[in-house]
């Protein structure tokens, strides 16, 4: 690992002072799970570390707060294992608290935080073996020639193939969650939805974060009626990547649809949001026959590469799976 300077700043403007005063050449440090083990392979390799771990009285950001009119704000060094173990989380949103409690194990789930899952980097393992976050040369894709296995079957045209890792950022953006993040030009809210992004050029972030700027805090709504539904697929049950994911939401009236959200994790440069699938559910009531065609829509401009068209079939799965779950259907199969 190279030399850095460390940084342990008490209030969240002289974070953001600090960050921006070097930009590009600063890492944020929270729980550290993923950047520490980036360092130490030497893919990444900032000059300067500057952690949130030491913010004092009403700049912490570890914190999870509730009211019935406006939902959670939760701060982004709450960590995983705090979501799963909120009584009131639990009782609002019970698969948002289980979702973070799937996630690694407990020893990371102590230590892992939610501004750190949301803003975790690709595990595309060119990506990790130093070849870049398009893993590219002489203008042609490593990934496209090479073991794209775990790579992007949606939302890969190119340049990026690595997927999304985030197993919580699918059923946030769902429950249409918003993010907060403050930089040198103040604060700013944005949906959860709009923090990814497509990189189009080797240097540019697959998160739409500016120069010195970091995400402090997650809103999330009262649920509101909305039937939330899961499915993860998983090579191991236990301590594994997502090879999959879907999450939906359904805002439900006199037995039909009013509004859908499906969204996939795993599959695609960024969560990837369905329109077809959502506009197909609409107006429907949801049973085995409705989940088929929803999830198959879900999947319909996959261009799988060379080793990887088993995930199309996962994929539609999770969706189909996740539509049952959300409705109770699962329970009578």
């Amino acid at each position: 690992m190279r030399p850095f300077d460390y940084a342990r700043p008490a209030t969240r403007e002289q974070a953001v002072q600090l960050l921006a005063a070097t930009p590009g050449r600063a890492a944020v440090l929270a729980g550290g799970s993923d950047l520490l083990a980036l360092m130490k392979d030497g893919v990444v390799t900032p000059e300067r570390l500057v952690s949130l771990q030491g913010l004092q009285g009403d700049h912490t950001l570890r914190f999870l707060r509730y009211t019935a009119a406006a939902g959670f704000r939760i701060g982004a060094l709450t960590t995983l294992a705090d979501l799963a173990a909120s009584e009131v989380l639990r009782l609002e949103h019970p698969v948002v608290a289980e979702t973070a409690g799937r996630l690694a194990g407990p020893q990371i789930r102590n230590v892992a935080t939610v501004g750190g899952n949301l803003c975790q980097r690709p595990r595309c393992w060119y990506f990790r073996s130093g070849f870049g976050l398009l893993a590219a040369r002489e203008g042609a894709s490593l990934v496209v020639a090479g073991d794209n296995r775990h790579h992007a079957i949606l939302g890969n045209d190119g340049p990026a193939y690595f997927v999304t890792p985030s197993t919580l950022a699918p059923v946030l953006i769902a429950l249409d969650a918003e993010v907060v993040l403050l930089g040198p030009q103040g604060e700013r809210t944005i949906p959860l939805e709009k923090l990814y992004r497509l990189p189009l050029a080797e240097g540019e972030r697959e998160h739409d974060l500016g120069p010195g700027e970091i995400l402090t805090e997650l809103q999330l709504g009262p649920a509101a009626g909305r039937q939330v539904g899961t499915w993860e697929v998983r090579q191991r049950e236990t301590l594994d990547w997502s090879l999959a994911t879907a999450a939906v939401a359904l805002e439900m009236e006199d037995g039909r649809v009013k509004r859908a959200r499906v969204v996939l994790g795993q599959v695609a440069p960024l969560p990837w949001t369905s329109r077809e699938a959502e506009s197909f559910l609409t107006g429907k009531t949801i049973d085995e026959a409705a989940a088929d065609e929803a999830a198959k829509l879900a999947v319909q401009g996959a261009k799988p590469l060379s080793k990887n068209r088993y995930k199309v079939q996962l994929a539609r799965v999770a969706v189909r799976r996740a539509l049952l779950a959300a409705t109770g259907l699962d329970r009578e199969l």
